[in-house]
């Protein structure tokens, strides 16, 4: 019996992962994450569900970013009601990213109306962190290379992905159906993680397409460029502020800035770790290290860092908005969306004296995409706030696998698929991957509309 693919959300963006699987009548949804970004997408995340979420019976989350676990409580909250299937690190992290999530919400909520620029009265939030609560029940450990029966009557396998800690790449077994998600997928070698290995079969993949239209630069993989943006900063008596991701991005700039220090390649100045929720995950990574999920030691990766300072509370986050000495903030999120960096932003991007270095992929639509373009001005909390703060861009940070490593890893299958879906990408990114992939690979190559079903046998 033929199985059915819905695309629910990323495509044609970054964001919002959800792909439904339909085998029998019976409903298994692939991450259930959140739209960032540019507002067309993010007034999705408001839409009623496409299927009634009581009718899904299983959910598998890739990964811990928001945008592919951050609709879950939205989801509890319509009627979902079963086990959300993932690796034991993430359901360790998922709860750090969830509650942080609900918090944001209702402080969203919360500020528009207590400054009326809402069209809604009362403005209501996403959801809550009741709804997040529940969500975290649904969280269902699964392990890593082993076949586990799903509600819906198929199987499910996770493999290592390579990307963030617990990242997995998916393989849904729906009668003689076979669905292989990459998730968001790793480069082949992580400063932190295990390395992933080869791909299982499948007769059909869903593989991302981030990187679809370009390669990481091969230079500088020690980070010297940002050695001397640093040094420069600190030279004019500026501070550094770098927006960096909770999970995965924060453990590797400081295990990045604390090489840098021990080398004396950056001046021995105060650094900052101003995210409570990176504290949060930087424990569940010393747990992992003891289960053998590191290459590495994290306390032997971070080891050079031994005076970085830790921006508790919010009093003590204020303080950081106007440095009095030069100085190096590290503090979520990555693309400059929400969190404590915003307020920093704020504060920050008017004096000249200081820099904001971005650490990876920017969405479309997000502040930290108009900061990399070279924006003048960007819109916080509803007013413009002026660029005069230098803009740099550390792309050595990715740990997404660029063009040439997603074909790479389409190669390591044991056998090519029927077809490939290239999902998770902006459209020039997925057209061109899709490009490469009809070029190397006798499989049909679809870039999937949203909402669109796929027949598939």
């Amino acid at each position: 019996m033929s199985a059915v693919l819905t695309f629910l959300g990323a495509a044609g963006t970054v964001t919002g992962s959800k792909t439904m699987v339909e085998h029998d009548r019976r409903r298994t949804l692939v991450d259930c994450g959140l739209y960032q970004g540019e507002r067309q997408w993010r007034r999705l995340n408001w839409e009623p569900f496409r299927v009634p979420a009581s009718g899904i019976e299983d959910v598998v989350l890739t990964h811990t970013h928001l945008d592919h676990c951050g609709y879950l409580p939205a989801l509890v909250r319509q009627g979902f009601s079963g086990p959300a299937w993932c690796t034991r690190a993430s359901a360790a992290l998922v709860p750090i990213v969830l509650r942080d999530s609900a918090h944001l919400l209702e402080m969203e909520a919360e500020y528009a109306r207590t400054s009326g620029y809402s069209k809604h009265d009362p403005p209501l939030p996403l959801y809550t962190a009741s709804d997040a609560e529940r969500a975290i029940t649904a969280l269902t450990p699964a392990a890593y290379d082993t076949a586990t029966p799903l509600r819906s009557g198929g199987r499910l396998t996770l493999v290592r992905a390579g990307y963030v800690l617990g990242s997995s790449i998916v393989l849904l077994e729906q009668g003689d159906t076979t669905v292989l998600f990459s998730g968001d997928l790793g480069r082949p070698h992580h400063p932190l993680l295990r390395p992933r290995p080869a791909p299982p079969a499948a007769r059909h993949v869903v593989i991302e397409g981030t990187y679809g239209d370009r390669t990481h630069p091969s230079g500088d993989p020690d980070h010297h460029e940002m050695a001397a943006t640093i040094r420069r900063t600190i030279e004019r008596g500026g501070s550094v502020l770098i927006p960096a991701f909770a999970v995965d991005r924060t453990e590797l700039v400081l295990e990045a800035l604390g090489r840098l220090r021990s080398d004396g390649l950056i001046p021995d100045v105060p650094i900052h770790l101003d995210s409570p929720m990176a504290l949060k995950v930087l424990e569940v990574y010393r747990s992992a290290a003891a289960d053998g999920e590191l290459a590495e030691d994290i306390e032997v990766s971070l080891g050079h860092l031994p005076h970085w300072q830790l921006a508790l509370t919010a009093d003590e986050s204020r303080a950081l908005n106007k440095p009095r000495t030069p100085s190096i903030v590290v503090s979520a999120s990555g693309m400059a969306s929400g969190g404590r960096v915003v307020h920093h932003l704020s504060s920050m991007l008017p004096d000249p004296r200081h820099t904001v270095l971005l650490t990876g992929y920017q969405a479309v639509g997000t502040r930290g995409r108009a900061l990399a373009e070279g924006a003048r001005e960007v819109k916080i909390a509803g007013s413009y706030v002026p660029v005069r703060a230098q803009v740099a861009h550390d792309e050595g940070f990715s740990v997404h696998a660029d063009a040439d490593e997603l074909l790479g890893w389409l190669h390591e299958l044991p056998d090519e698929p029927d077809t490939v879906f290239v999902n998770h990408a902006e459209a020039r990114a997925a057209e061109a991957l899709a490009g490469r992939i009809r070029d190397e690979l006798s499989a049909a190559v679809v870039v999937p509309r949203l909402g669109e079903r796929v027949r598939i046998t």
